[in-house]
């Protein structure tokens, strides 16, 4: 703040020398004058500083060296007026500050706009962060539906991409005589239809088609490569067969195998026994988002809520499965133990 009132006051003082008359002694009126119009220039030098805060680099090389040529133009100007006119009058005084304000700032504008147009415009925000994200959806992932919810809670947008040929794939199924596969085709029908109505999303179907490969996994790799475009899916195999070829994968099982709450050996949960599990005496319960729990000796509690206690967690690539037991054997058999202690 001092170092631009310190300008502003040197401009002043340098518009009262320009307005010293030498053949009649310094005047007060024309000192304040010119002390006037001088700070009134540091200012507005002042205001273009701040201005170019804000500008582009090629905004800046344009108006700077506009400005040089402008003052060049300018000296110019008062070098041959000081040549034509012998007597100095106030009007040339005038003019002179008329010149020196003027083609500066015509220098300076015309050529901040030179270097916006040549050299680029400045970049808003908004289209530095709007990234084009293209994104591919498999046949698995639209029969599944979650996609759909996915892009209600705004976590996926931009542009889906569905080829022909997923769709043609959709509707085999749908007109399958297997109830259960037309059922599951219609379903995928559904869900791209109420993707595409979506105001985030905007749906694109695909004609490109690659009669050389028979595959649809191996269609939709090439697809991706050719327009650098992610593939969601819930198939696994897909998953490692477009990840060996560089092809990034959006896979909704690993999204929500990610986003389970995390339970520790140790803690201690309540269950609802469903049904009767592998190994002897073993009861199963699930989670709200599926995982299956492993209880040992619960089978006599089936159809029961139980408090049961973690003791390991193993996590595969088809899931997470959680092994407790029965909260009260937990506890006996950490009383024998601190007894034998």
């Amino acid at each position: 703040m001092a170092r631009r009132m310190g300008f502003a006051f040197m401009s002043g003082l340098a518009g009262m020398a320009l307005f010293v008359r030498s053949e009649e002694g310094s005047q007060w009126e024309f000192l304040a004058m010119g002390f006037a119009i001088g700070a009134a220039l540091g200012g507005l030098v002042l205001a273009v500083e701040f201005a170019l805060h804000k500008a582009s680099f090629g905004v800046i090389i344009g108006a700077t060296t506009g400005l040089a040529v402008g003052l060049m133009l300018t000296g110019l100007i008062e070098w041959v007026g000081s040549a034509v006119f012998d007597v100095e009058t106030f009007l040339f005084h005038v003019g002179g500050l008329v010149f020196l304000l003027g083609l500066p700032y015509l220098g300076m504008t015309l050529g901040a706009r030179f270097g916006q147009e040549q050299l680029g415009a400045p970049a808003r925000p908004s289209e530095l962060s709007v990234v084009d994200s293209k994104k591919i959806l498999d046949t698995s992932v639209i029969i599944d539906g979650r996609v759909a919810e996915l892009c209600e809670t705004g976590f996926l947008e931009g542009t889906f991409l569905v080829p022909q040929f997923i769709l043609h794939e959709l509707q085999h199924i749908a007109d399958s005589s297997d109830s259960l596969k037309r059922a599951r085709g219609r379903r995928g029908l559904d869900i791209l239809n109420k993707i595409q109505k979506m105001v985030d999303i905007d749906v694109r179907i695909v004609d490109d088609d690659f009669p050389n490969v028979k595959e649809v996994d191996s269609k939709l790799v090439v697809l991706a490569k050719k327009v650098g475009a992610k593939v969601i899916t819930n198939d696994l195999n897909l998953n490692k067969v477009a990840e060996l070829q560089g092809v990034r994968v959006l896979n909704i099982n690993e999204l929500c195998n990610a986003l389970r709450p995390v339970v520790l050996p140790g803690e201690a949960i309540r269950v609802f026994i469903l049904k009767e599990g592998k190994e002897a005496g073993q009861g199963v319960a699930y989670l709200d988002d599926g995982t299956m729990i492993v209880v040992d000796n619960a089978r006599r509690h089936i159809g029961r809520t139980v408090d049961v206690i973690v003791t390991s967690v193993l996590q595969t690539t088809a899931g997470r499965m959680i092994f407790t037991r029965l909260k009260e054997e937990a506890e006996v058999k950490e009383e024998v133990q601190v007894a034998r202690g």
